[in-house]
């Protein structure tokens, strides 16, 4: 049985993207010296944000967007074998564009 998340409102559920194994010298970089990286994948996005008036004003970002985020932004969780993390739209910093 598989399970989905659906965030709620103005929520965001992304993937962390895997950082470097080797360092722009070549230089192996072990696990456990690694930092979090910073970008991930958006897997799936809520409705959007409730506004005063009670509209909802849709979100910027969609499933599939390559974003940036803050080094301490969210709640991170795992799921079955596959951590996560989930944010509010204004925790994003940017849209990675090629």
């Amino acid at each position: 049985m598989s399970t989905t998340i659906r965030p709620l409102y103005d929520r965001v559920l992304i993937k962390r993207l895997e950082s470097e194994q080797m360092s722009a010298g070549g230089i192996y970089i072990p696990d456990t010296a690694k930092e979090k990286t910073q970008m991930g994948a958006v897997v799936a996005t809520g409705e959007g944000k409730m506004m005063s008036d009670g509209s909802i004003r849709p979100l910027q970002v969609k499933a599939g967007d390559k974003i940036l985020f803050g080094k301490y932004s969210g709640t991170e969780f795992t799921l079955g074998s596959e951590e996560f993390l989930v944010l509010r739209e204004e925790e994003l910093l940017g849209v990675i564009e090629k």
